[in-house]
Order: structure tokens, then sequence, then C-alpha cells
């Protein structure tokens, strides 16, 4: 039997390379940097380093980062980084082909969004993110192509003054 890589805590973590859509590789092939799983930053470097990621086409990365977040986070965040994560993981699954997948999480994060209080912490604009998630839910479809540049929503809201 192969041992599994573990992390400190004894849990098992998955060692091989992902390439840029989250797949994984063989091992030894080179694959994309990985997100740490103990990742800690301040929420708007969480954002900021999600929203890079998501620009440059990397969405299962940006999940990483959200997810990251989510876990180090105050539980009363927990929707809206969870529901960040969804809707990161949905647009992977868009970017894999998997439109259901994409149509569920897309949902599901959107869901998640919507229990945010409001305004939402951190400037993260959830009005914004569910209103553009539904839209992409209505024009998935088997053979419907969606552009990169709409998969690459912004996370938070522009702040005063930024033209």
């Amino acid at each position: 039997m192969v041992e599994r890589t573990r992390d400190d805590a004894g849990r098992p973590r998955n060692a091989r390379p992902r390439d840029a859509l989250g797949r994984l590789l063989a091992p030894g092939a080179k694959g994309v940097p990985r997100i740490p799983d103990d990742l800690a930053l301040p929420p708007s470097d969480f954002l900021a380093y999600a929203q890079d990621l998501l620009n440059r086409g990397l969405a299962f990365n940006a999940h990483e980062v959200l997810e990251a977040a989510w876990k180090s986070r105050p539980a009363e965040e927990r929707s809206l980084w969870q529901g960040l994560a969804q809707l990161a993981v949905a647009i992977t699954h868009i970017q894999r082909g998997n439109v259901v997948g994409a149509s569920t999480l897309l949902q599901r994060g959107s869901g998640r969004l919507a229990e945010v209080i409001r305004p939402a912490p951190h400037s993260v604009d959830v009005d914004g993110l569910i209103g553009w998630a539904a839209e992409l839910v209505g024009d998935l479809g088997p053979s419907v192509d969606i552009s990169p540049a709409r998969l690459r929503p912004a996370l938070t809201q522009p702040s005063a003054g930024r033209g």
C-alpha cells in the first residue's frame, strides 16, 4: 500500500502536483505552485491574493486561498468566505467544461453569500457577486462559450475615489 503524505496533525494531504485547473498531474510533473493549507493573512490580503489569481485564470488556486480564509477567520464570517470559495470552485468547473457542477456551485455559493449581513465585511461586493452568479447560471449551457473575462468577478466593491 502506498503511504499518503500527511500534515503535522496527521491529516492526509495530496502532495501530487496540479495543473492550472487544479487537476492532479503525474508524480514528479511540474505543476502550478500550491497554496499552503495553513495560509494566514489579513482579510484584505486574502481578498487581494484571490482576486489576483482569478484575474490570471487560476480559479482553483483562488479557491484554495479563500478556503484558507474560511478556515482561519472567525465563525461569524464563515458564510462569506465559504460562499466566495464556492464561487471560485464554480469558475474552475466552467474552465473544465463541467456545466452542471458549475451551476450547482454558483447557486450554493450565492446562497451562502445571501446569508451575509449588509454591509458585508471587508468591502466584499456580496450583492454584485450574487447578481454575477445568477447571470452566469442563466447563460450556462452545453454549447455556450463563456469568455475568460466573465470568469473574473470583482470580489470587493470599488473604493470611493477610484475611477
